[in-house]
């Protein structure tokens, strides 16, 4: 055996001997136990680490463990809180049910203290459980930070804004559709901030730059976590406990911290603990580590690949895409005024990538699922207020399309012609570094 591997098979030293401050230790405790608890409860922090494999499940796998508890939260909601709390797949991470499930989670974690507590009352300090718990907890974190920012990075979080958001009125956008719109609106400050995300979460999968990956993160989770907030988007659980996350994970460099960034002091290098006492298999552990986040990194980059395709800016547009305005509107023959009082005439048609919907006289918009058939020569429009669908037949020539059909059992004919979205200032806008005055 060469003296190169000898040494490097000599033990790491071992830390010397410390004793915590009860509460110290009670505070680590459950620290441990809750958010150990809501990592493994919160579906969709496991379901990152499943990688390209998570494409192949279907949607309720990434809540499969949110759903199997959907009977307790059901009777707890019922028969504690007298409110129906029942999942469904809306999107929502602040359904009343999933509230009752973190709420659970949070009382079998002070059980486990308390017992923990006490049956281990006599051991000084967890340092080998520290190591392994802060680990654990970074590489939640890290896929968690790449999970949200390559849906930023590939801007399919915020799209642009739709084709009927361009004609609904500022005060009729709910706080989350502002803010979807507003940072949909530039895909570059998108991406920016998904860059910012996916850095955090790639320099957490390296224990050399897991404290700079940690101060990232925060930085970046108390900004969504303001958002969320202030802007009603129902994401306000996960990355409240994001943040927190990531405030522990800067815990034990507290005071490095404060001694290199505010008293001037000297300051020990920030250190990952090192999992085992072979540095030989702390060195596999960093490259097992790096690994899994290279693993997540390719899942969410061909999902977000695929997303872009489906319903983001590469998915193709249809043919008739476009806001049509409506010139003639006839029923039985006879035109019908563009009166705002009119509560069947159509003010507009709108097509846009995955929707449809018409506009009123009085501008409220009735979106609509729409099925074109252009060889056939069809349009088919699911009347949400006849609860049946309506077939018009079509005649395109350019940018003039005329619909001819029954609308509410009598004969329609309707010309349109499409609008130049270009027109919207909120599109039309470009970067400029010399502006004389500001464009409100």
């Amino acid at each position: 055996m060469t003296t190169e591997r000898r040494h490097d098979e000599i033990a790491a030293p071992a830390p010397p001997p410390v004793r915590w401050h009860p509460l110290t230790r009670i505070a680590f405790r459950f620290t441990v136990a809750y958010l150990g608890l809501f990592c493994a409860w919160m579906a969709q922090i496991t379901f990152v680490f499943l990688g390209i494999l998570g494409l192949r499940m279907p949607e309720e796998a990434m809540l499969w463990q949110i759903m199997a508890l959907r009977p307790v939260s059901r009777w707890i909601g019922e028969h504690v809180f007298g409110v129906e709390a029942e999942i469904v797949m809306s999107g929502s991470g602040d359904q009343t049910a999933i509230w009752i499930q973190c709420g659970l989670v949070l009382v079998v974690a002070v059980l486990i203290t308390l017992v923990w507590s006490v049956l281990d009352r006599r051991r000084p300090a967890y340092p080998r459980l520290q190591s392994w718990f802060l680990t654990v907890l970074r590489l939640c974190v890290g896929g968690q930070m790449l999970f949200y920012g390559f849906a930023k990075l590939i801007p399919t979080q915020m799209t642009e804004p739709a084709l009927t958001t361009l004609l609904t009125r500022v005060g009729d956008l709910t706080p989350m559709s502002m803010l979807w719109t507003q940072v949909g609106s530039s895909p570059a400050y998108e991406i920016a901030l998904g860059a910012a995300e996916v850095l955090a979460g790639l320099l957490l999968f390296w224990p050399r730059t897991a404290t700079l990956g940690a101060m990232v993160a925060v930085i970046s989770m108390a900004q969504v976590f303001l958002l969320n907030l202030t802007f009603d988007v129902p994401v306000k659980m996960l990355s409240g406990h994001l943040l927190l996350m990531g405030l522990v994970l800067l815990a034990p460099q507290a005071r490095r911290m404060m001694n290199f960034l505010v008293l001037e002091r000297d300051s020990t290098p920030a250190v990952q603990p090192p999992l085992f006492t072979s540095s030989r298999a702390n060195r596999w552990a960093a490259a097992v580590q790096v690994a899994l986040g290279l693993w997540i990194s390719v899942g969410l980059i061909d999902a977000g690949m695929q997303s872009w395709r489906e319903y983001g800016g590469g998915a193709p547009k249809p043919e008739l895409y476009g806001i049509w305005e409506v010139g003639e509107f006839s029923v039985d023959g006879t035109a019908l005024p563009p009166l705002t009082t009119d509560p069947v005439r159509w003010q507009r048609l709108i097509i846009d990538v995955e929707s449809a919907a018409y506009q009123h006289m009085d501008d409220t918009i009735v979106p609509v699922p729409a099925t074109t058939d252009l060889a056939a020569k069809t349009m088919t429009l699911d009347g949400p207020e006849e609860n049946r669908s309506t077939t018009f037949t079509l005649d395109t020539a350019g940018d003039q399309l005329t619909l001819r059909g029954d609308l509410d059992g009598k004969p329609t004919t309707i010309t349109l012609t499409r609008a130049d979205i270009d027109q919207f200032p909120l599109r039309d806008r470009e970067f400029r570094w010399i502006q004389d005055r500001p464009h409100f």
